[in-house]
């Protein structure tokens, strides 16, 4: 079983470096890719094409995988799994970690954060260097998506909106401080090749 972890978009450094640190022992491959080039438009696209030629490089095609994607990767984890699926790859389950869900049609990440956040939160300011037409872009449709179990890992209070969300959809969602999530990654992923 291998984890594949996708990192934030825009080359922004994870904010749980030890994700994959209680994967092994808990009979999990993790396998953490890099991805660049998203930092030109159109970014969602770059990310999805490049993450993709990642796994194909560095994950067996037989090898029952889940996708594990942080932060503004998230939105993304329908695309992502659309093209696993045009590749003939195995997935067993996805989590997202801190992040906002995908939904169908075609939305932008402005979009996510008005609709996956509560009514009278301002959306959060946009990090510093982002590219301009980063929130607005159309992001790549997720329409017949989730197509395998989905969990939600919550070490962000202030997704705690999304994961209330996925809660909602019926998927299994762990709240932990960011030092318990590899055990609590572990954990979730078992508890997804259990269903799947």
């Amino acid at each position: 079983m291998i984890a594949v972890l996708l990192p934030p978009t825009l080359g922004r450094p994870t904010r749980l470096p030890g994700l994959g640190g209680a994967l092994a022992p808990a009979g999990i491959t993790p396998v953490r890719i890099e991805v660049g080039g998203d930092e030109l438009p159109p970014h969602a696209a770059r990310y999805v094409a490049a993450a993709s030629l990642e796994i194909r490089r560095l994950v067996p095609p037989d090898a029952p995988t889940a996708l594990v994607a942080e932060g503004d990767a998230g939105p993304l984890a329908g695309a992502l799994g659309a093209a696993q699926r045009a590749a003939h790859r195995p997935v067993f389950g996805y989590v997202l970690v801190d992040a906002l869900l995908p939904q169908p049609g075609t939305a932008t990440r402005a979009d996510l954060d008005r609709t996956q956040n509560p009514r009278d939160a301002a959306p959060p300011p946009a990090p510093a260097g982002e590219p301009e037409g980063y929130r607005t872009e159309t992001l790549p449709p997720s329409a017949d998506w989730p197509d395998a179990p989905c969990g939600y890992l919550l070490t962000d209070p202030a997704r705690a909106h999304a994961a209330r969300l996925a809660r909602m959809r019926g998927w299994q969602v762990r709240e932990c401080a960011p030092e318990e999530a590899a055990a609590e990654l572990a954990a979730l992923l078992r508890d997804l090749r259990g269903t799947a």
